[in-house]
């Protein structure tokens, strides 16, 4: 026991869980809040059965579990709310009207102009929300132009990655690898403090994904057909001669032939709602509640010997069943949606939403609704999108949903009268914080107060707001930091890269450094390769006697080149979603923007730092 409190054996166990993390945080398998929970567990009970003795005395399992109230994760968790606000106000929304509107006069410009203006607005919102700002309109545009989303929807989703790397609030990445280097003892870094090589970096791969990247990707084919067949809900009356009256209602279905959808049944003058179950007596004057295409409607009518109704106006030459009544669009399941983890049936989406789910789509696959594997009992996850049908009406409504993303852009967000204020409020967490009145942690916390009192957004939404997977995946990746300094490993790493790259010049191993961060990112969690990094990159700048600051900035900026593959960033998912791209479109884009921003930082960062 007095061998392994004393021994370098820490130091190797937790490099095997470090390892261990990267593997299953690269696995799809298991979900990155449970592999974030087992790694934390084993950790905990490593220190906590054999404590180790290190030279500030012995570390704990306690002593892992700070990362609960870093400052790091509060502030985290403070702008998630303060983001969440925005967008329940709709404080974003006229942004978005005001590209609309200039894209119908310079598309080429406009294109630039969105880019620009999602990558600034990224620099101090998370990206999730302005992503989702953007993705109506872009979706909107492809459909009026006829130029195909696929070229503008990956290059808009980078951009807003690249605009994240630009401040100390831009990411939780930043916020994460500024305070671990500031509990390691460098100084702390203000909120501009990088801003000079991300604008220069970000500004040539803004131009790169404005002017090259939609000429690498190929065109992909809208998922929504417009002749899509509708189904509508309609009534069929019964009449005395009609065949459906006086017979049970599945004798009636087996004279249509079965495969029919019945909604409900409406009886007598005050239109009681019955149950369509199989053995209900139907009788003259019921009225049937049916979806189905407007021929497949005719048909039954015939057969039945049946009025067809459309509300209530008959169905005939001058009132046939109208396109116009009925709409399709295509909503996305948003990332910390209620709907995330359910199924159709366990979230009753018809009675619920009033829409008629036609078609699923996940990653590349339709599932469809004509085939085995689309049912009720599909479970829904992030990223999925529906093909729905209903009413203008509904699907007007799902625009203020908090679980659902609609596609069309049809009908805009209404803006909340507490919209300014929340503006206000937002452009004061960030003052406080540039200017050092308050911390980021602390200026963010007063503003989620204010927005909270202020009615900018209820505590529902802001429970909401908090993702569970980000909150272990940082409180963990604090952890294995915390455990690679106390124990030796970090400088353990560090040595051992040193050696590696021998006799190479600092500005090459510090572009080792970046590259292998931006590997790193692509393939687990950005927020762990950014934690992990971080003491390493420290431990390399004091070996090689350099300054500490471009190393860091390093980590900070690899972590961030989430490009080149779908599930290195939530955003990306979503917008491989909408934009119909194969994991191939993320490597043949993100790779070279990769690549290009290295390149320029590779030069850049030690010519800044005086390397």
């Amino acid at each position: 026991m007095e061998n392994l409190a004393n021994g370098p054996y820490h130091a190797y166990i937790v490099m095997g869980l470090v390892v261990l993390a990267l593997i299953l945080f690269a696995s799809e398998r298991i979900p990155l809040a449970s592999t974030s929970l087992l790694i934390l567990v084993l950790l905990s009970l490593l220190f906590e059965l054999f404590p180790y003795a290190g030279p500030d005395g012995l570390l704990r399992a306690s002593d892992l579990f700070l990362g609960f109230g870093h400052q790091a994760l509060v502030a985290v968790c403070a702008l998630m709310i303060a983001g969440q606000a925005l967008v329940r106000t709709g404080a974003l929304e006229p942004i978005g009207r005001q590209l609309a509107r200039w894209w119908g006069k310079a598309p080429l410009l406009s294109f630039l102009a969105t880019l620009v203006i999602g990558a600034m607005l990224s620099a101090f919102v998370n990206n999730t929300p302005v992503v989702i700002l953007l993705l109506p309109i872009l979706i909107s545009v492809s459909l009026k132009t006829g130029t195909p989303a696929s070229d503008l929807l990956m290059p808009t989703g980078l951009a807003t990655s690249i605009g994240g790397m630009a401040t100390t609030i831009g990411t939780s990445t930043n916020l994460l690898v500024v305070a671990v280097a500031a509990d390691l003892g460098m100084r702390q870094m203000g909120m501009f403090d990088f801003v000079f090589p991300a604008i220069i970096t970000g500004g040539v791969g803004i131009l790169y994904l404005w002017l090259v990247a939609p000429r690498l990707l190929p065109p992909r084919e809208a998922r929504l057909e417009t002749t899509s067949p509708r189904l509508f809900t309609a009534q069929l009356r019964i009449h005395e001669d009609s065949a459906a009256n006086e017979k049970t209602l599945s004798e009636v279905l087996d004279l249509a032939g079965g495969n029919l959808e019945v909604v409900h049944i409406l009886r007598g003058e005050r239109g009681n709602r019955l149950m369509p179950i199989p053995d209900l007596l139907l009788r003259a004057g019921d009225r049937i509640m049916v979806r189905g295409t407007p021929d497949r409607l005719k048909e039954l009518e015939s057969t039945w010997k049946a009025s067809l109704f459309s509300g209530d106006e008959p169905v005939d030459e001058e009132h046939p069943l109208r396109d116009t009544t009925q709409q399709l669009a295509e909503v996305v399941v948003v990332p910390g949606s209620t709907l995330d983890g359910r199924t159709l049936a366990n979230i009753r989406f018809r009675e619920r939403y009033q829409l008629m789910v036609l078609a699923l789509f996940r990653t590349n696959k339709w599932l469809s609704q004509q085939g085995t594997e689309h049912t009720e009992d599909t479970r829904l996850h992030s990223g999925d999108v529906l093909l729905v049908q209903g009413s203008v009406s509904n699907i007007k409504r799902l625009k203020s949903s908090r679980n659902l993303l609609v596609l069309d852009a049809k009908a805009a967000l209404p803006i909340s009268s507490r919209a300014p204020l929340a503006v206000i409020i937002m452009l004061w967490i960030i003052a406080m914080a540039a200017f050092g009145f308050l911390p980021i942690a602390v200026s963010a916390l007063c503003g989620v107060m204010a927005m909270l009192f202020t009615g900018c957004i209820k505590w529902f939404d802001a429970t909401r707001a908090l993702s569970a997977p980000v909150i272990l995946i940082i409180v963990t990746s604090l952890a294995m930091g915390t455990a690679m300094v106390e124990t030796g490993g970090a400088d353990m790493i560090a040595s051992a890269y040193v050696s590696l790259a021998q006799g190479a010049s600092p500005t090459l191993i510090l572009s080792g450094l970046l590259i292998l961060m931006a590997v790193l990112t692509n393939v687990v969690s950005n927020n762990a390769a950014a934690v992990i990094g971080t003491p390493i990159a420290i431990g390399i700048a004091t070996q090689l006697g350099q300054p500490v600051e471009p190393f860091v900035l390093a980590v900070l900026f690899g972590a961030n080149m989430s490009f080149a593959t779908p599930m290195a960033y939530q955003t990306n998912l979503l917008v491989m979603n909408a934009g119909n791209y194969s994991f191939a479109d993320f490597v043949r884009v993100g790779l070279p923007l990769a690549l290009l921003m290295w390149g320029i930082l590779t030069f850049l960062l030690p010519w800044l730092y005086g390397m």
